[in-house]
């Protein structure tokens, strides 16, 4: 998929760089705009960061000059994921803060990821009652969100993103009940084929077993779930979060067997 977007993406370079009347430079700009975010994604979701910086820079570049503030605003969602999988929450509420305010207030697809993943970013950010709002507003947005929005493609947001977003800050704020409600739905609407997605619903359902004081069987879970996938799959964004699982269990139980297992685990 990489491969095909970059070719696509070098394709269409040329047309850039020559005299275009207004409209199709806008329509040019956006389909830029709209490649390099995809790339972006797929080097953020493989453990690429400086990649991806680099590639949603390009797309926040093309969709401005395209005039689609709905795009920008996408972009910028989606970059915010950056550093809010890989350990900086505050920077990503920052991103998240300003797509949401290029998005309007409008029910749209761009509108309802910026305000779940600024939701994440203040959890994880120890804020919860800004990521409670932020969550309140992601809901009553989806609820408004036409159905030509809400089609599963890279641009739009159907109901089984909406609660990957949901697992994730539920997870984080500790609100098991409403965290394990979202993992099944999630799961339930999630293709088997999305190892990913349903990988990382397992280590959130782990998380929760944490919180409420199994972390035994929260290790455990997050080992087979690591273990079920090919070796080349336990990387990138998938690593991070197992590793941010292991992280959250205090130094003095490391010995235990269980987390022994899950750092070999997340270290091979």
């Amino acid at each position: 998929m990489l491969a095909d977007l970059v070719t696509d993406f070098t394709a269409l370079r040329p047309l850039l760089t020559v005299p275009q009347p207004a409209p199709v430079r806008a329509r040019l700009c956006r389909t830029a705009g709209q490649m390099a975010g995809m790339t972006a994604i797929v080097l953020h979701d493989s453990g690429n960061r400086r990649e991806s910086r680099a590639w949603f820079a390009t797309a926040a570049r093309a969709a401005t000059e395209s005039g689609d503030l709905q795009l920008y605003a996408w972009v910028l969602a989606r970059e915010a994921m950056v550093p809010l999988n890989y350990g900086a929450p505050k920077a990503a509420a920052g991103l998240a803060d300003q797509a949401r305010h290029a998005a309007g207030n409008r029910p749209t697809a761009a509108a309802v990821l910026a305000a779940a993943v600024a939701a994440r970013a203040y959890a994880l950010n120890h804020q919860p009652e800004q990521a409670r709002q932020a969550l309140t507003a992601a809901d009553t947005l989806m609820d408004r969100l036409p159905e030509s929005e809400r089609s599963d493609t890279w641009l739009t947001y159907g109901e089984q993103k909406h609660h990957v977003h949901l697992s994730h800050a539920f997870t984080t704020l500790g609100d098991t009940g409403r965290a394990q409600e979202s993992q099944q739905r999630a799961l339930e609407l999630s293709a088997p084929t999305s190892t990913m997605t349903r990988t990382l619903l397992t280590i959130d359902g782990a998380a929760c077993a944490h919180h409420d004081g199994d972390t035994e069987q929260a290790c455990h879970r997050t080992v087979d779930a690591l273990t079920a996938l090919p070796t080349d799959y336990r990387t990138g964004l998938v690593r991070r979060r197992a590793l941010d699982r292991y992280e959250a269990i205090p130094a003095q139980h490391h010995h235990e067997l269980a987390i022994r297992e899950l750092r070999d685990v997340v270290a091979s």
